[in-house]
């Protein structure tokens, strides 16, 4: 038995540069997420700026990425302003990387992070969208290997900055002694692990005295360096794909090509997103699809797909942003007790197990249906999260649940996103809501959930993910409904189309 479908190859074989394209991009990406957690306190000394402070950046980024996903909208009335902004994009954030290390003022650092969000955005956006377009009902494999993608650069990042990292204090105070430096290193550890979620508001982490002023020692400038290079080949590969489609003013049949394949565009649906300038209608803004002109006078069921898609990313985005930022807290807290180092791990278990369980939807979508997989998913969040509330005294279950958490929770956003595609018959809005949606709740949610572990403590962390789990596939339930109403009434209004052309065709 092949391990792909044949049709699916084949798609791929057509459509390989653009692909390989929209993959790396997200490989970006998830550089940009990760490497934040493992090197902010070097940064922290580097800009000799508090906690409190320095925790801004993350604000920062969150921030300006969901601007970016709403900004990312814009840019798709054809092929040349998507890959456009993607190139500028990409390039930024290598950018952005060669600069921070200048950056010695957290106002500074926070700009970065700002334009850093933003093109982080964007890439959301148009990768997601372009992928969509490009393969229409086969889109959800290649969703599922574009969400792989960010799971490996997340991968790579801290394995980049590792060696570079401080292993004690990086600002060495002018009343500095040995048992202080070695107390202060033990102390690091444990502020690195719990500040490796991408969250705004860790609780009680200013309780811990770092030096701001002295002589700073810290080599986390190379990592960056260092990234900055890895990312180069990226936008790299978004111009080599602009040359091939003769996009490029260089090019001097380019204009005659976009004209030629605008006029073929119709008769080559299944390659359109390569080969055409993409038709305006369906494309000009973010609200373009809430012309009740465009659904056929019975737009009710359309907005709240739109909508239940949105609420279902907005609450697991927030459930990804959420567990990974705090269960670390969590782990060190009582009744579980764990140590520093090892509760360290289930951040990464929690990241390891996501990318792993990408690439096994890679199979499993060619297999069975987007709601399928929504289905399983979601009902096996809600039942490792009753677990995990259960035997809420075992660490070692901590692990196995974090770890099946991100299995079941991986597929959720590219499937979803190629489901809600799929019903609204490719309209040209639904990606850019979803996104925007996804990363308004990975900054939502995490604000709540720490701001309810501050007041009730730990385990209000893992009551509500469990809360919010529930309310997820409730949503799910209603989303399916409308889908049926929605479909129903499509196949209602074409037999009365039919019946009114019946007599006019007959007359003539």
């Amino acid at each position: 038995m092949k391990l792909l479908d044949e049709r699916i190859c084949s798609l791929f074989k057509r459509h390989w540069q653009h692909t390989l394209t929209y993959w790396s991009v997200f490989f970006s990406f998830g550089m940009c997420i990760a490497f934040l957690g493992p090197t902010i306190l070097d940064l922290r000394c580097q800009t000799q700026s508090t906690l409190q402070q320095i925790t801004w950046v993350f604000f920062s980024q969150q921030l300006f990425l969901l601007v970016g996903s709403s900004v990312g909208g814009l840019f798709k009335k054809t092929l040349l302003s998507s890959l456009s902004a993607l190139l500028c994009c990409t390039f930024v954030i290598s950018l952005v990387f060669a600069v921070i290390p200048l950056c010695n003022h957290v106002a500074l650092l926070s700009v970065a992070m700002a334009i850093a969000g933003q093109s982080m955005g964007v890439i959301d956006n148009i990768a997601n969208r372009q992928l969509v377009k490009l393969y229409q009902k086969d889109s959800a494999t290649f969703l599922q290997a574009l969400h792989f993608f960010i799971g490996l650069g997340a991968l790579v990042t801290p394995l980049v900055a590792d060696p570079f990292l401080a292993e004690d204090s990086c600002v060495l105070g002018v009343n500095s002694t040995a048992n202080s430096s070695s107390s202060s290193t033990s102390d690091l550890e444990h502020l690195r692990s719990r500040m490796a979620g991408q969250v705004a508001a860790l609780p009680n982490i200013f309780q811990y005295p770092l030096h701001t002023e002295g002589l700073v020692i810290t080599r986390v400038a190379y990592a960056f360096w260092i990234m900055a290079l890895i990312n180069l080949p990226v936008p790299a590969a978004v111009l080599t794909l602009m040359y091939h489609e003769r996009l490029l003013s260089c090019s001097s049949k380019s204009q005659h090509l976009l004209d030629k394949n605008s006029q073929t565009s119709k008769s080559h649906s299944g390659e359109s997103e390569s080969h055409t300038v993409d038709s305006e209608e369906g494309h000009g803004s973010l609200f373009c699809c809430c012309d009740a002109a465009r659904v056929r006078g019975h737009p009710a069921t359309f907005f709240i797909i739109h909508a239940l898609g949105g609420a279902i990313l907005f609450i697991t985005d927030g459930i990804i942003g959420s567990y990974s930022g705090f269960v670390y807290t969590y782990a060190v807290s009582p009744p579980l007790l764990m140590g520093h180092k090892t509760a360290g791990c289930l951040d990464s278990v929690f990241w390891a197990a996501i990318t792993l369980g990408r690439l096994a939807f890679i199979y499993l979508s060619c297999k069975f249906t987007a709601s399928i997989l929504l289905t399983v998913s979601l009902g096996g969040l809600i039942l490792v999260q009753c677990l995990l509330l259960i035997f809420y005294t075992s660490s070692v279950f901590l692990f196995i649940g974090t770890c099946v958490l991100g299995l079941c929770i991986s597929s959720v956003f590219p499937s979803m996103l190629a489901f809600t595609e799929d019903i609204l018959d490719y309209k040209g809005c639904a990606t850019t809501v979803l996104v925007t949606c996804a990363s308004t709740g990975e900054m939502a949610l995490q604000l709540l959930v720490g701001s309810v572990i501050n007041s009730q403590g730990s385990y209000s962390f893992l009551v509500c993910c469990t809360g919010a789990s529930f309310i997820a596939f409730f949503l799910f339930l209603l989303f399916l409904y409308t889908h049926h109403r929605h479909r129903n009434f499509h196949k209602d209004w074409s037999k009365y189309t039919e019946m009114e052309e019946k007599p006019k065709t007959g007359g003539s």
